[in-house]
C-alpha cells in the first residue's frame, strides 16, 4: 500500500448500464491523496464496497434486474428522416458509399445498443439502414422505400445522449448542415 495515494481498483465502465445506448467501455482509475483525504471516509473506500455511501464508481441503473438497457429505437423515437426534418443535425449525414465488409458498413441493431461512435470514422460511420443486397434487415423501413444511409449527426448524438438542443457546428461555421 502506498502511504502518498490510497489506489481504488480499476473497473470497467459500460455505457449501456447507465442508460446510454452505445458500446462504449471505459477503464477507470482513481487515486486518492492520503495527504488531503478525510481518513475516515479513505477506510470506507478501501473496503471497496458497493454499499458505501462514500463509493467511488457510479452504481450501474440498466442492465438484468434494473432497468431495461436503452436501444437505438428508443433513443430514436419521434426523429423524422432527414429529408422531412427541420432539424440540421438530422438532415446532415455522411454520403459515403458502402464498400463492403470494413469498419462503418455494418447496419446498426434498433433493438440493441449503438456503436461506439468514434471520431476517427471520417465519414465511415455506421449505417442506420443497408439495402438488402448489402446485408440490410430493417424490413418495415426497406419496404416502405427508405433509401440506405448511414447515421446522422442527430442519431449519433441520440446514440451519445447528448440533447436535443445540442448545437452542431458544420463546417461553413454555421448550425446548417451541408453535408
Amino acid at each position: 500500500m502506498d502511504k502518498g495515494y490510497c489506489v481504488v481498483d480499476a473497473q470497467v465502465l459500460k455505457a449501456w448500464e447507465y442508460g446510454v445506448p452505445q458500446s462504449r467501455e471505459r477503464v477507470v482509475f482513481i487515486g486518492i491523496s492520503r495527504k488531503y483525504a478525510n481518513p475516515k471516509i479513505l477506510a470506507d473506500i478501501e473496503k471497496n464496497s458497493e454499499k458505501s455511501p462514500y463509493y467511488p464508481y457510479p452504481i450501474k441503473t440498466h442492465g438484468e434486474g434494473l432497468q431495461k438497457i436503452v436501444t437505438c429505437k428508443d433513443a430514436f423515437v419521434g426523429l423524422k428522416e432527414p429529408d422531412e426534418s427541420s432539424d440540421a443535425a438530422q438532415q446532415a449525414y455522411s454520403k459515403a458509399k458502402y464498400y463492403g465488409k470494413m469498419q462503418g458498413s455494418s447496419e446498426i441493431d434498433m433493438d440493441g445498443i449503438g456503436p461506439t461512435i468514434r471520431s476517427e470514422h471520417h465519414g465511415n460511420i455506421e449505417y442506420r439502414r443497408l439495402n438488402v443486397e448489402h446485408g440490410g434487415k430493417h424490413d418495415e423501413e426497406l419496404k416502405k422505400g427508405l433509401p440506405e444511409r448511414r447515421l446522422s449527426v442527430r442519431e449519433c448524438a441520440r446514440i451519445q445522449t447528448f440533447p436535443d438542443d445540442y448545437e452542431f457546428i458544420f463546417n461553413d461555421g454555421t448550425n446548417k448542415g451541408n453535408h
